[in-house]
């Protein structure tokens, strides 16, 4: 079992900058790819970036050159260093957690991120 909470929302102009934080705790050595994802209502959530435990990333058209994703593995945390913010990036972020060996995949409560034009 892991838990994943996700903490750094908030409302911001168009252009600032937001720091997105997801801190796992439970069975944290299950733990492979890692990743961000994005919903607004009655859409399907969205990929925003993923990175593996070596460090390996994946980002979303969209975002390239604005977001960075990053982990920390001995604080069993990742982050999302959002630049240049749009007004389309608006959303409610959500952490995930990929298991080796399982087809499990867990999600934090979610993170509002609110870009203003």
């Amino acid at each position: 079992q892991v838990q994943l909470v996700e903490s750094g929302g908030g409302l911001v102009q168009a252009g600032g900058s937001l720091r997105l934080s997801c801190a796992a705790s439970g069975s944290v050595g299950t733990i492979n790819r890692m990743g961000w994802y994005r919903q607004v209502p009655e859409k399907q959530r969205e990929l925003v970036a993923t990175i593996t435990k070596r460090g390996s990333t994946n980002y979303a058209d969209s975002v390239k050159g604005r977001f960075t994703i990053s982990r920390d593995n001995a604080k069993n945390t990742v982050y999302l260093q959002m630049n240049n913010l749009k007004p389309e990036d608006t959303a409610v972020y959500y952490c995930n957690a990929d298991i080796w060996f399982s087809t499990d995949d867990y999600w934090g409560q979610g993170t509002q991120v609110t870009v203003s034009s």
